[in-house]
């Protein structure tokens, strides 16, 4: 405590970039495990499965797929979570602490506004539509509002539901992470409920597993299958590079560093594992039973013929939306934008403008058209793959996982006296240089591969290029 008063003096007013004391840190591994189990199961999720299936990969093969990109994201989230848990600090300041404190803003911009904003309206577009058939199924008469016509791109109905849901995503976010830990602690077991209940239904209305196994998609491409792996689990650590990268804003609430690594390496991994054998399931047995390609899982919701049983699962994906939206979205905007103009923005405001920002980018258009999410996901995945990989190389590789926090909470009046004032070219360098790898392949059909692969070739190549470039200069 008395480390931070000093901090305070030294200018450090927003409470929201200052270290977190011991007794505010209130996240225990139940928390965490909670947490992250409760945000897989969301509507863009199910959508990205529906795309790996076309994959042409045999329905065992993309479960096992999608419980290895679980793996693969515990990994990161400990590994860059380590830094927030170890020293109680924000994303702002771990950012900070690799790139300089002017450094910062750009990789700080592209994850808490663009990616962050991007993913929000995303998020929200998706479970508007989920709210939509709620209230279609209660009111159908809610669908004809307007007579068909159309704002932007949207019918009236689809614009009442989107605003109306983009209220409760904006009301949880409002109230921070105390609420969303009580919200995720009593949501996640009934996802697990809901969904468990719509596998069992996928698995007997197609006929057993042996015909979940067995199914092929007729409109499957044939990939080769370390090809197919390798895009599913470039996919699903795009769907996590913003969390990914601003992963100290939640372990820095960590009572301690046991909880923060095991609780969210045993909720990723169990959450996919089992995520992926419900989707694919559900998918499968769903496309099986209709004797259709269903590319969105609410449209197989809306299938059944039981309103009670449809008003359940959407409902389900309605809360478990909101509970995405607000721990990878949302709140890290907040935060971010709180970072960026501390003297202007705190937490709250930064929020609403994010929200704000959400619909003025019109979310909708980044879903429209074939292969337009798959898309989205690469262009997130080169955006913020290079900074996970620049930030871990740092403070692993480079740092040995020490951070001067005296140094890095500098008096803005004798920036001279720190280390961390100013920029650091070596990490830009490897920024934008694993940026441009992981987008080669849009301009460059040859090398198409590569932005296939968006996330782990800009990581891998920005934390190669950042250590060589740092050992050349010691």
């Amino acid at each position: 405590m008395e480390e931070v008063n000093r901090f305070k003096e030294r200018g450090y007013t927003n409470i929201d970039i200052l270290p977190k004391v011991e007794n505010r840190r209130n996240m225990t591994l139940a928390n965490y495990f909670t947490l992250w189990m409760g945000s897989i199961h969301n509507v863009p999720n199910y959508a990205m499965v529906a795309a790996f299936m076309l994959l042409g990969l045999s329905t065992f093969n993309t479960m096992v797929a999608i419980a290895l990109s679980g793996l693969a994201v515990a990994g990161l989230m400990m590994a860059n979570g380590r830094a927030g848990a170890k020293y109680g600090i924000p994303f702002a300041m771990h950012l900070r602490s690799t790139y300089g404190d002017a450094g910062a803003k750009l990789p700080g911009f592209l994850r808490g506004v663009v990616a962050a904003i991007a993913w929000f309206g995303v998020q929200t577009y998706f479970g508007s539509k989920a709210l939509l058939i709620i209230i279609g199924s209660l009111a159908p008469g809610f669908l004809n509002i307007g007579g068909g016509a159309t704002f932007l791109g949207m019918s009236v109905a689809s614009w009442i539901a989107f605003i109306v849901f983009w209220l409760m995503n904006m009301a949880i976010g409002l109230s921070g992470g105390e609420v969303l830990n009580k919200f995720t602690a009593i949501l996640t077991p009934i996802i697990y409920i809901v969904f468990g209940g719509m596998t069992i239904w996928a698995i007997r209305g197609a006929g057993g597993l042996g015909a979940i196994f067995n199914y092929v998609n007729p409109a499957a491409a044939h990939v080769n299958p370390l090809l197919g792996y390798l895009i599913m689990i470039s996919g699903v650590l795009s769907v996590w590079a913003a969390p990914g990268a601003s992963v100290a804003d939640f372990t820095q609430n960590a009572k301690n560093e046991r909880d923060s690594g095991i609780g969210q390496a045993a909720g990723l991994f169990v959450g996919h594992a089992l995520f992926g054998f419900m989707a694919v399931a559900i998918f499968a047995g769903g496309n099986i039973i209709y004797n259709t390609n269903f590319t969105e899982v609410l449209d197989i919701i809306n299938s059944w013929d039981t309103i009670p049983a449809v008003i359940i699962a959407t409902a389900v994906f309605v809360l478990s939306t909101i509970s995405t939206n607000a721990t990878s979205n949302i709140i890290p905007a907040g935060y971010q934008l709180s970072a960026l103009f501390p003297d202007k923005v705190d937490y709250k405001r930064g929020v609403m403008i994010a929200g704000i920002i959400s619909v003025i980018i019109m979310p909708w258009k980044f879903a429209e058209g074939e292969g337009a999410f798959l898309t989205f996901l690469s262009f997130i995945g080169a955006l913020l793959g290079p900074v996970a990989g620049v930030m871990i190389a740092h403070f692993y590789l480079i740092k040995n996982q020490q951070i001067d926090l005296d140094a890095l909470y500098f008096d803005p009046k004798h920036p001279e006296t720190s280390h961390f004032s100013g920029l650091n070219r070596n990490a830009y360098i490897a920024t934008i240089v694993g940026l441009l790898v992981s987008v080669i392949g849009q301009f460059i059909p040859a090398l198409s591969v590569l932005s296939d692969l968006s996330w782990m070739v800009g990581f891998a190549t920005a934390l190669v290029v950042y250590t060589l470039l740092q050992q050349d200069r010691a």
